[in-house]
């Protein structure tokens, strides 16, 4: 994973192709690219996955995360959830949170591999975002 480099992007460059797998919705991902910071994990010069900073007041949200199919599985999304820790702490917030429906099982898990906890459940909070 050494070869992996995670940088923020320009909005204007954000890769909507791995956007739209974490949220098919266009409207939604606009949303959050205007209202955050986007950042894309390279290898070489392909981008292999990114996700969206979004501050909340005084607390962070990791928000469109995405590893593009063929390198799901080789611990990008971890890297790139160290990194978005690593910039939230350098904005000094303290608390960060993700947000995920509640049947995707699989995602789940993959929070909770990377230390977070279920805080709660809040109905239509994407149809609201």
């Amino acid at each position: 994973m050494s070869n992996i480099k995670i940088i923020k992007v320009d909005r204007e460059k954000a890769p909507w192709d791995l956007l739209l797998m974490a949220d098919p919705s266009k409207k939604s991902v606009a949303n959050c690219l205007k209202k955050g910071s986007c950042f894309a994990a390279f290898q070489e010069k392909e981008i292999v996955g990114t996700y969206i900073l979004v501050k909340k007041n005084s607390t962070m949200e990791i928000a469109n995360i995405a590893v593009s199919k063929k390198n799901q599985g080789r611990g990008i999304g971890k890297l790139m959830i160290k990194d978005a820790i690593k910039q939230s702490k350098k904005m000094k917030i303290k608390r960060i949170i993700v947000v995920t429906g509640n049947s995707s099982i699989s995602q789940i898990a993959f929070y909770q591999k990377c230390g977070f906890r279920i805080f709660g459940v809040k109905n239509d909070y994407f149809v609201k975002r």
